[in-house]
């Protein structure tokens, strides 16, 4: 991956990209206060560099009749590479986890989960998760609500 130093510009490309990754090239350029040949050379750069990771669109789950949103931590068994490693794999298989993260203290994982409901939630996490080879215990927490959902990192423009 090559990087290169981000200057006021860059930043400011990427805080606008992140906040809205539908803006055209023209809105982008006008914020940015350059050309837009020259904005779009550098958001392709910041893409090939491996700055800009993709885009999507932020889905309402609600919407789309998921009513369950849960944390889930994952203890294994063992800890071997090729276990955490199988146990990735598998998690990304599994449509309903969302995000996976491998962690370091009392847990090896925390799953960000949604289910249509709270049976589905409960199939998944008995049939599933805990059926799965070398876990060793699940605990998990159900969201209330979201105080805050804001995706990325901060960017600090100069």
């Amino acid at each position: 991956m090559e990087h290169h130093k981000l200057d006021s510009i860059d930043l400011r490309i990427l805080s606008e990209l992140q906040a809205d990754g539908r803006i055209t090239n023209v809105e982008l350029s006008r914020r940015a206060k350059i050309t837009a040949p020259p904005c779009l050379r550098r958001m392709r750069a910041l893409e090939k560099a491996g700055y800009i990771k993709g885009y999507h669109a932020d889905l309402d789950g609600k919407q789309l009749g998921y009513e369950v949103t849960a944390f889930v931590f994952v203890g294994l068994s063992s800890q071997a590479d090729a276990d955490l490693k199988r146990f990735e794999e598998q998690a990304r298989s599994w449509p309903q986890v969302r995000e996976c993260y491998m962690l370091s203290g009392e847990v090896d994982f925390l799953l960000k989960c949604v289910a249509k409901d709270l049976s589905s939630f409960q199939s998944f996490i008995t049939d599933t998760l805990t059926a799965a080879k070398n876990v060793a215990g699940v605990k998990s927490s159900l969201v209330i609500h979201p105080s805050k959902r804001e995706p990325g990192v901060p960017v600090e423009v100069k």
